[in-house]
Formats: C-alpha cells, sequence, structure tokens
C-alpha cells in the first residue's frame, strides 16, 4: 500500500489511524458494491418482469408486501 495513498485517504475521510483508514475504505467499498449488484438485480428483474419486475423486486428486497408499496 503506498504511503501518499494512505495519507490521502486518512485526511479525505477524517481517520486518525491507518487501521480505521483501512476499516472505512472496507465499509464503503463493501457498501458501493452492494448497492451496485442492487441495481444490476432490479435491471435483470426489470427486463424479465415487463413493468412490474422492478417493483415486484424492490418490494421482495424491503420485505414489502405487494399491498404496501405501488408504482
Amino acid at each position: 500500500m503506498g504511503a501518499g495513498l494512505l495519507a490521502e485517504a486518512m485526511r479525505l475521510s477524517g481517520a486518525r489511524t491507518k487501521k480505521e483508514t483501512v476499516n472505512r475504505a472496507l465499509r464503503e467499498y463493501v457498501e458501493r458494491r452492494r448497492r451496485t449488484e442492487a441495481r444490476l438485480r432490479h435491471f435483470q428483474a426489470a427486463q424479465d418482469g415487463g413493468e412490474e419486475g422492478f417493483p415486484r423486486q424492490h418490494r421482495a428486497e424491503k420485505g414489502l408486501g405487494a399491498d404496501v408499496l405501488r408504482w
């Protein structure tokens, strides 16, 4: 890991230690990947299920029943 990269990450994140910087970076990466994967699932559901595909997938992931959320 480059010292300059770590120093910049610490400055940008406001972290005070290297460990805190790495933990924040990993947490941010995982959250971003989860959102990306969710978007890809929604896109695929829309392709597979027509107009109702995305809302159905969204309700399923949020644990909402069909009667709770209408698009």
